[in-house]
Parts: structure tokens; C-alpha cells; sequence
């Protein structure tokens, strides 16, 4: 539950982020072919970022023998006849 409710705030506060971050490229670039532009290298940027982090953050599990996640779901129960 803990995780769930931290992945939401995680969401919720990346979302205002990409708000502030949009409004910012309205002031800075008037020019709506210039904002495009930059919001499309923003997009990049965050992306590779974020490849960046998972990445080394599988490396630094690998090494400390972290044991992967796995997500259980709970079947239908097995009826008998």
C-alpha cells in the first residue's frame, strides 16, 4: 500500500511539474514554432534522463543481489466437477 500511494504522489507531482515547465515555454518562446521545437527537446532530454536512472539503477540491483519485484495477481478460483 505504501508503494502504491508513493507511486501516486510521484505521478501527481510530475504532473504539476510538466505544468510549471509548459507554462515556462509559453513565456520563454512566444513563437508557437520555437515552442514545439524546445517542448520536443524537452521530451527528449527527459526521456533520456530516465533511461539513464533505470538503467543505472538495474546495475546498482544487480550488484547489491536485489531481488526483482513480482507482481501477483490473484487467479479464479479452481472449481471442481
Amino acid at each position: 500500500m505504501i508503494a502504491l500511494a508513493s507511486a501516486a504522489f510521484g505521478v501527481v507531482a510530475a504532473l504539476a511539474w510538466n505544468s510549471a515547465i509548459t507554462q515556462l515555454f509559453l513565456k520563454l518562446f512566444p513563437n508557437e514554432s520555437e515552442r514545439i521545437g524546445a517542448l520536443f527537446l524537452y521530451a527528449l532530454v527527459v526521456t533520456l534522463i530516465g533511461v539513464l536512472v533505470i538503467v543505472l539503477l538495474g546495475r546498482v540491483a544487480t550488484r547489491i543481489n536485489a531481488e526483482p519485484v513480482e507482481f501477483k495477481y490473484p487467479g479464479l478460483p479452481k472449481t471442481t466437477g
